[in-house]
């Protein structure tokens, strides 16, 4: 490849990748100072003229003339009026010589190395516009192409044949990817990584569901509808606190839609993970209700310096607020942003009620452990079955259950 080739290569490159004419220029002659410096030394006394679009480069040592006996003649800048004189013989001493240097003359080991330095800085380039590119939208969706499914991360290629990633941890455990099917994600980071610029796309992020939401909710993507907070367990459960701006809007029917439809599209894009869509308020009191919902709460205390909130409902909601494996709870207490304490609002029927365990010094513990095991875990839920039921339903004498009843009658009396 000669010179006027790599130009016309290097210029069509840059086009391509929209690189501006200053940036193309000044690479290039970086490219070039650089063979000149390792041949002479030094380049400041070189002009250096590269027409990009014909692939031309001309290069100039430029020095003054001096007398042949003259203690500067050994100057990079300086030169001889005899050698002078070969150039022009009408040069005089303290005129300046502009003379034109060939690319042949800095040896064909220089021009191969001028060539793999530009190709190096055309890697180094396309390193650094990809890493702004992807910098640029950080937090926005994008598509790709999966064509590898590692154990630790699935690689894709987006329309220009990138390759970005998505990492384990960022993926939602349902996931499954099939070599050349299209997936859907943020884009979480950009870093560089020895060098090269790694692409990192999230499917668990809020930011994902966010975004999601924009697309399918045009009152969230006008503004109209603001999301405050999302709280995600990837895949399995989420809590959308919304607020709107707009009276007339209700915020939470605007984001599920008509019959689910819109929030469905959201549901299925994230493996069905179940989206709860709350209304936002500044109510604390009343926002812990909202966030612990299906559940139906008695009454709420609030403990701002030790932040947490003890709430208590009735029996038959603990499991509703808890939810399966704590999930619910675990949820509302990071979208209300305190920790949530559930207590079991007795009525005056068990109010009274004793646990069975209070009476061990009493009763022996193998004892209460047999009661326990068909659901007797207190005084009064012992007591609201005769000796007869008792007998028959435990592996307990006779004699014992009359003992253990007259013990928790006594408690009573």
């Amino acid at each position: 490849m000669d010179i006027t080739h790599l130009i016309e290569s290097f210029a069509d490159f840059a086009k391509q990748k929209n690189i501006d004419r200053p940036t193309m220029i000044r690479i290039l002659e970086d490219v070039f100072r650089n063979m000149i410096r390792k041949k002479y030394g030094v380049d400041d006394n070189f002009d250096i003229i590269i027409n990009a679009d014909k692939g031309d480069l001309e290069i100039y040592r430029i020095r003054e003339i001096v007398d042949d006996d003259s203690e500067d003649i050994w100057d990079h800048d300086k030169i001889s009026l005899t050698e002078a004189k070969k150039i022009e013989p009408d040069f005089e001493v303290g005129e300046e010589v502009s003379e034109q240097v060939g690319i042949e003359d800095f040896g064909r080991r220089a021009v191969t190395t001028a060539r793999q330095t530009l190709m190096q800085k055309v890697k180094d380039l396309e390193k650094d516009i990809l890493f702004q590119k992807y910098k640029d939208i950080v937090g926005e969706i994008m598509a790709g192409e999966v064509y590898q499914t590692l154990s630790r991360e699935v690689l894709l290629t987006d329309g220009e044949g990138n390759e970005v990633a998505i990492p384990r941890t960022e993926q939602i455990p349902k996931d499954r990817y099939r070599k050349g099917e299209n997936v859907r994600a943020i884009v979480h980071k950009v870093e560089m990584v020895n060098g090269n610029p790694k692409i990192v796309l999230s499917r668990t992020s809020p930011v994902f569901m966010e975004r999601l939401f924009e697309q399918e909710v045009p009152e969230v993507y006008d503004g109209l509808i603001t999301i405050k907070k999302i709280v995600r367990e990837p895949g399995e459960r989420a809590k959308v606190a919304v607020e709107s701006y707009d009276d007339r809007i209700d915020p939470v029917g605007a984001c599920v839609g008509m019959k689910g439809s819109r929030i469905h599209a959201i549901v299925r894009e994230l493996q069905n993970e179940n989206i709860d869509v709350i209304n936002y308020t500044e109510n604390l009191e009343l926002y812990v209700q909202r966030a612990l919902s299906p559940a139906k709460i008695v009454s709420v205390k609030i403990d701002k310096e030790k932040g947490r909130v003890s709430v208590y409902l009735k029996p038959d909601q603990v499991s509703l607020a808890i939810g399966k494996g704590g999930l619910n709870i675990k949820l509302a207490s990071r979208l209300v942003g305190m920790e949530i304490d559930v207590f079991r609002e007795l009525d005056e029927i068990h109010e009274e009620d004793v646990d069975l365990d209070e009476f061990s010094d009493e009763i022996e513990s193998w004892v209460i452990d047999e009661l326990k095991r068909i659901g007797l875990d207190s005084a009064k839920s012992v007591l609201s079955l005769n000796k007869e039921e008792l007998v028959r339903r435990t592996d307990l004498e006779e004699e014992t259950v009359e003992n253990v009843l007259g013990v928790l009658k006594k408690e009573f009396e």
